[in-house]
Parts: structure tokens; sequence; C-alpha cells
């Protein structure tokens, strides 16, 4: 996973003497049976090769290699794409694995080419997950079933519980409020690294978990507008582990995806069958994808569709086809037309939003969709 504070180094890199060489690869397993993105990767760099002036190419040809050796070697460790930055003059060699596909590119500049990345992040939803107590405060990021664990907030100052019975007793009352005022100021800083983190990597779903005075507690002081981001609350100890708190978080957020995916459907399906700049089905989808008019693709997330690709524009369809239409290469038969069909609506700066629980609505029509640019 992949967090804006990750990329503000890089985003901070200004042009200078040396260059930068960033690569974008799906290697998604699907699309690429036969390990095909090493064939990808070899017209990347041969494009480059050919586009880049000879002394700036001699310049990173080493960044190259490194970074065609690396693929080759590490098949293992993909997930769906891969992104690397590479510049072996000033020592950078970065590499993120994404559970989403991307568009292939390879970028020779003077600063790293991290805008696709960013548009990822915007892109995938992410969700603020806060574990609370009255010492300690534990921020995590999810993403696309990953959880990425960011920030800790600690206030060692906060007073225990004191003895009843006796000399202790006269005091308890002013001892309590003694111990309430610190919890307040360890809650407080946990509401200022929230505020940090909401505006630096630009989440907008928090999940508050704890027991429930603390949370309680902690919510009563949020400011209207954070308090309005929290769509759930669940028990959890301070000291649980990353993958616990997955679990847990889960369902609250299946809960608001499912919601979300309903409003996102009804939108789709009113505006098809109104003819307002959406259509419904593979045949139209496609079609509107091969036009450059998609905004948001709409797909069933177990679309079971075969289909054919053709090899030289990478033409889809569901309807057999030897020869391609639009530039006479062979068709090739594909298992999930459904995945090529994201990689290009992504390849056209589109967003793909994947149906993973209401998608009988959706099957109903086809199983697949888009809301148009025009």
């Amino acid at each position: 996973m992949v967090s804006r504070e990750e990329l503000r180094e890089l985003e901070e890199i200004t042009a200078g003497e040396h260059y930068y060489v960033s690569l974008y690869l799906n290697v998604d397993p699907i699309t690429n049976p036969k390990g095909e993105y090493i064939t990808h990767l070899k017209n990347l760099i041969k494009e480059a090769e050919e586009n880049t002036p000879k002394e700036i190419y001699k310049s990173i040809k080493g960044d190259i290699e490194r970074i065609e050796s690396y693929i080759v070697t590490n098949k293992r460790e993909f997930k769906r794409a891969l992104v690397i930055f590479s510049s072996g003059m000033t020592g950078l060699w970065r590499i993120y694995h994404l559970s989403v596909p991307v568009k292939n590119q390879l970028v020779i500049d003077m600063t790293p080419c991290i805008e696709p990345l960013l548009d990822l992040i915007d892109n995938y939803p992410r969700y603020l997950v806060l574990i609370i107590d009255k010492e300690h405060g534990r921020v995590f990021i999810v993403q696309q079933s990953e959880i990425m664990e960011y920030a800790m907030v600690h206030t060692p100052d906060v007073p225990g519980k004191h003895k009843k019975g006796g000399w202790f007793a006269l005091a308890e009352k002013n001892y309590q409020r003694h111990i309430d005022y610190h919890v307040g100021i360890h809650l407080k800083e946990v509401e200022k690294t929230l505020e940090d983190l909401l505006h630096n990597e630009r989440i907008d779903i928090i999940f508050v978990g704890g027991h429930e005075e603390a949370r309680t507690r902690f919510l009563q002081i949020l400011p209207q507008h954070i308090r309005e981001k929290v769509k759930g609350e669940f028990n959890a100890e301070i000291l649980i582990r990353p993958d616990d708190v997955l679990q847990k978080v889960s369902p609250l957020i299946q809960e608001y995806e499912r919601q979300k995916e309903r409003g996102l459907l009804e939108r789709l399906i009113t505006k098809a069958l109104k003819g307002d700049a959406a259509v419904l089905g593979v045949d139209d989808t496609i079609t509107a994808l091969w036009e450059g008019k998609v905004h948001i693709l709409v797909i069933d997330r177990d679309l079971a569709m075969s289909g054919f690709r053709c090899k030289g524009c990478g033409f889809l369809t569901v309807n057999h086809m030897d020869i391609c239409p639009y530039c006479a290469n062979n068709m090739e038969e594909v298992e999930h037309i459904g995945d090529y069909m994201s990689q290009k609506a992504l390849e056209q700066g589109a967003t793909v939003e994947v149906i993973a629980y209401e998608k009988d609505l959706l099957r109903e029509r086809g199983g697949v969709g888009a809301i148009l640019r025009y």
C-alpha cells in the first residue's frame, strides 16, 4: 500500500542535472497468463531508447538494466501492478506492489513521475481506522483489503486509578479530575494527529475502535466536520494486531461500500434508461470504451465472460472474430474480458468502480456499464 506521506519525499525532488526512470507495469496474472508483461516491458524500453537523446539514455541505462533484472527475477512477489522509481546517480530505488491495475508506461525525466500513483490513491477508496484508549492512539489506513499502521500517539503521563479508602478517599474526587484533565490532553493530541492525517492523506471515512468509554469521550470532543466522517465503531484492545484490526473493521467497511455501490448503481441505471450519457451491457460499454467516452466504468467483480482481443490495437469484443475490423491484425481469445476493459478504462483516465456486494443488481443488466463523459 502507498500513502501520500511516503510520496512526499518524491514530490519534493526538484529538477537538477540527473535523470530518473519511472516504470508503471501491469503484471496481473489474469491479463498476463504467460508472463506477457516481460514483452510489454521490452517494448517500453525499446520505445524509450528510440525516443530519448543518446546522452540521456546512456546516463540512465544502468537504471533500465536494474529494473529489467528485478522484474525478470522477482515475479513471485508481484500482485496486479508494479511501480518502480530508479536513479542510480542519486541513489533512489523505490518499489511499490499494487493490488490495482495501472497504465503501462516508462518515463525518463528530471523528476520522478508520481502523478499516476497519486491518481490511484485518490481513485481507490481508503479508510482511516483509529484505535484509542486513555494513553494511546493507533492510526491505520485500509485500502483494497490491505492495512498499514500509519501513526502512534502516546501520552505517558496520564495517571492510573487511585486506591480507595482511608486518607485517599478524601482526595478521590480531586484525583479523578486530575486524571480526566490528562486524558483530555491525550485525546486532544490524538485529534490533532487525526486532523493532520485527514488533510495530508485526503481520506474522508473514519472508523473508531477501542473501549466504549474512550470512544464516546473522543467522539464528543471531535469537531463536527470530522465527526461527520465517522461511519462506524467497534470494540478493540489497544494492543490489537493489525490483521485483527482489519478483521474487525471489514464488516463495517463492507456495509459502507454496499450502500455506496447501491447509490452508484441506481444513478447508472437511471441515467442509462433515460438515455442520459450512460450505457449498460458489455457490447455498449465496449463501444463507449473504444470511442473514449467512458468517465466511470462500473463492473461486476466476478464478471466471468470471455471474448476476443486484437493483438495489434487492443480492440475488444465478445463476438467471435478472426481478424480485427480496425487494423486487420489477428484476434485472440481471452478468458477475462472484464480485466481488459478495466485496463482500457484506466489507460483513458477513467475511474473503475468494481461492484463487490450489490452484484445481482448489476448482473440483471449485463454485469457491466459506464457513465459517460458526454
